[in-house]
């Protein structure tokens, strides 16, 4: 475990004394080799705790994030993951950016064939919000999902009754 820890440059993942920054911080994420890159397959990342503050009255927002991608040749390790999603929890964004972000900063990291990010927040004034994003390599198959599950997005809405 180790020696594949040092040889894919992991330097989160087995530590047992994790520094919780609660300060943006996209410099925490980690990727490692998917070695499987004959294959398209979905890895679904879920966040049920997810906190994040309202840019304008600094008052929290939690929400679940889910996060799905179809790797390339780079994947994103999950303890860095959960380090990048807490550092959000002194951020001050709109939802809709956070999601945007989010997505914007796995696609610099790790060139995926295909993600999508997709926020559930609570209600605050009796309205939540869910925004999603998605993105595939342009000129494509991927490109033309991401186009296709966009335009279903939400074709139908689920019921909301657990929040």
């Amino acid at each position: 475990m180790a020696r594949e820890k040092t040889a894919e440059g992991l330097t989160l993942l087995g530590e047992q004394r994790t520094d919780y920054g609660y300060d943006y911080a996209p410099e925490a994420l980690e990727t490692f080799q998917n070695r499987h890159t004959d294959l398209d397959y979905w890895v679904r990342f879920n966040c049920p705790e997810f906190t994040t503050l309202c840019p304008i009255t600094g008052q929290p927002d939690y929400g679940t994030i889910y996060i799905s991608y179809m790797p390339a040749e780079r994947m994103v390790e999950s303890k860095s993951l959960k380090l990048y999603l807490v550092s959000f929890r002194n951020h001050g964004d709109f939802h809709e950016d956070v999601v945007n972000v989010i997505m914007r900063d796995l696609i610099r990291l790790m060139q995926p064939k295909y993600i999508e990010v997709q926020g559930k927040f609570l209600p605050r004034g009796g309205i939540s919000i869910d925004p999603y994003a998605n993105y595939g390599i342009s000129g494509t198959k991927y490109e033309t999902l991401a186009w296709e599950r966009l335009s279903m997005h939400d074709r139908v809405p689920e019921r909301v009754d657990n929040r």
